[in-house]
């Protein structure tokens, strides 16, 4: 009888052990392999750009290198839900945007995640600073000049963006509510041809980010009204923002964000959270990243990330329903 409890012991403390590893594993060193930062977009445009800088500086923080993978189309929403249905490891992340993280949802029929509830928030890396600029032909130089002639000659002026859905289209909708001007949308396939176009005149103005419009307003051919911020820009200093000029609040800039699948453990997104910040704060790529006109965020914290996907999922929601647009 002694022989058999001695043995059932035994048996036991092997089956907790056992049934033990798995949990010692989920919490044994991170990472333990290359990570993969996804981004939603083609290699080559300013999302990837900063995301390989970030990836290149994070080997020395993690001891593991990263790895930037693109999964582009729909919008984001491909890479977004490779990331969303990706193992909550740690080791998959998205290097998302406004589109993916707050404006798809609305603007989409049908996405399989939740940008809210899909993910365990990272860090908010910065902004990019959408900026409203004029043919210099245009007979306005402040954004109540621009409102008071839009209502003086209704339905005459018309605004360029790169496509239907796009925060340069949606940036247009909300100027029209918050101003109540009649700008008339004029969609084009990419900014590069709605570009073209403002500067041949043909077009009235376009809501484009501050990288894109900074050489054509250095060399006079494109004239900047207002930045679509509530604080300055550094590349354009002396350009007042549309806030300040009367329409308080006015905020149509293009966010960066890190997030990870949700349920993530919690401490292996303080230490991703702590390695970016680090990375984010290096002088070299402080330098970098301003060069491009990124604003850092004022708050790096998982939780403040978290809440400004929640509050811009819902004034885009908003946003999207006024312009009446959809995509499937």
């Amino acid at each position: 009888m002694r022989h058999l409890t001695h043995l059932f012991a035994a048996v036991t403390a092997c089956a907790a052990l056992l049934s033990a590893a798995p949990a010692a594993q989920a919490q044994g060193p991170f990472p333990s392999k290359p990570l993969t930062l996804v981004v939603p977009f083609p290699p080559g445009g300013p999302t990837d750009a900063m995301a390989r800088t970030l990836a290149a500086e994070m080997k020395d923080r993690l001891g593991q290198p990263m790895i930037v993978e693109n999964r582009a189309g729909a919008g984001g929403n491909i890479g977004a839900e490779y990331v969303a249905r990706a193992e909550a490891d740690g080791h998959t992340l998205l290097f998302g945007t406004s589109g993916p993280l707050a404006i798809n949802a609305s603007l989409y029929r049908k996405i399989n995640y939740d940008p809210v509830k899909s993910y365990a928030p990272v860090i908010q890396v910065g902004y990019l600073p959408n900026i409203l600029v004029v043919n210099p032909a245009l007979p306005v130089k402040t954004v109540p000049e621009l409102v008071a002639y839009a209502k003086a000659n209704p339905g005459k002026l018309s605004y360029a963006s790169s496509g239907n859905g796009a925060s340069s289209h949606l940036a247009g909708v909300l100027f029209n509510s918050v101003a109540g001007t009649d700008l008339q949308h004029i969609p084009y396939k990419g900014t590069g041809p709605a570009l073209n176009d403002l500067l041949g005149n043909q077009v009235s103005m376009t809501f484009t980010d501050i990288l894109t419009a900074l050489p054509y307003v250095k060399a006079g051919k494109l004239r900047a009204l207002g930045v679509a911020t509530v604080a300055r820009s550094q590349a354009l200093p002396e350009v007042p923002t549309i806030s300040e000029q009367g329409y308080k609040g006015y905020d149509v800039s293009v966010f960066f964000g890190i997030v990870a699948p949700a349920g993530t453990p919690a401490e292996r997104v303080a230490k991703l959270n702590h390695a970016f910040a680090e990375v984010l704060n290096s002088p070299k790529v402080k330098q970098m990243f301003a060069a491009q006109g990124l604003e850092a965020s004022a708050d790096t914290s998982p939780q403040k990330l978290g809440q400004f996907i929640v509050s811009e999922s819902a004034k885009w929601k908003d946003v999207v329903k006024k312009s009446g647009a959809q995509l499937d």
